[in-house]
């Protein structure tokens, strides 16, 4: 393909992937009226949706509690995953039937598992706590993460371990000082990846999440809900604060996240 055409082609790639968006700012901006006409652009610029927004739902609470239960979650997936990960790959723990039931729990819908992870965190008394809702991300991630750490671990020299271990270092201060450092860049981006899971979820929050101390954004997406008809310009507005974090999360780790994306394929 001539050079000619790579800026048309890459044009039309960005306006493919940022419409959505762009139009989702346009309908912020629209009164009820233009909303229900169907028009494209706003007759007149309705910036009251913006102020009505925070003021119809805590949509700033939703936002902070999404935020804790997203990172807490994604740090404790990363917590487990890391030295399972490492331990399955390197030394064979479990190597003819742990990945595949690991990888395999990921397929269930995970409705089947809502009913039961009720119950156990009701008797520990996690239900509509952070805690709890952190403890559920924190395990419903574990296979994605096993998922990419693994191609990263298998790409570390194994040279280095190997010559720590005959110098008598414990296994977790190999973990800690070699392994550890090896992989931060999947570490990276495998967190990334797990905190935006935890942040879009919303099954386990709606049912594990009961008031607005606890709720999450996609919980408060939802209740924008009129007597007759959705609040579409206040709605809009929600999700454009909604989507601000995780977009200048990616931008802020670009680097670490395409970069670590792209080196951790498999052999």
């Amino acid at each position: 393909m001539k050079s000619r055409y790579y800026i048309p082609l890459m044009a039309l790639t960005l306006l493919f992937f940022t419409f959505p968006i762009c139009f989702m700012a346009l309908v912020s901006l629209k009164g009820q009226a233009d909303i229900t006409t169907g028009h494209v652009f706003p007759s007149t610029l309705f910036w009251q949706n913006y102020p009505d927004a925070f003021d119809s739902i805590a949509l700033d609470k939703y936002l902070r509690n999404s935020a804790i239960v997203a990172t807490c979650g994604a740090c404790l997936t990363l917590l487990i995953a890391v030295p399972a990960t490492h331990g399955i790959v390197r030394y064979g723990v479990g190597e003819k039937w742990l990945p595949s039931v690991i990888l395999g729990s990921y397929v269930a819908p995970p409705i089947v598992a809502l009913f039961p992870l009720f119950f156990l965190l009701r008797n520990m008394g996690l239900v509509n706590t952070h805690v709890g809702l952190i403890l559920v991300y924190g395990v419903m991630n574990l296979p994605v993460a096993f998922w990419l750490l693994s191609s990263f671990v298998r790409r570390l020299p194994v040279e280095l371990e190997e010559a720590a271990r005959v110098d008598g270092i414990s296994y977790f201060r190999r973990l800690r000082s070699i392994v550890i450092p090896l992989l931060m860049p999947g570490i990276a981006s495998t967190g990334i990846i797990c905190l935006i899971l935890s942040y879009n979820e919303f099954l386990f929050a709606s049912f594990l999440a009961r008031s607005a101390d606890t709720q999450t954004v996609p919980i408060g997406l939802s209740l924008f809900q009129g007597d007759r008809q959705l609040r579409f310009g206040q709605m809009a507005v929600a999700s454009l604060a909604a989507m601000v974090p995780v977009y200048v999360l990616a931008v802020f780790f670009q680097r670490w996240l395409v970069g670590g994306l792209t080196k951790g394929i498999g052999k």
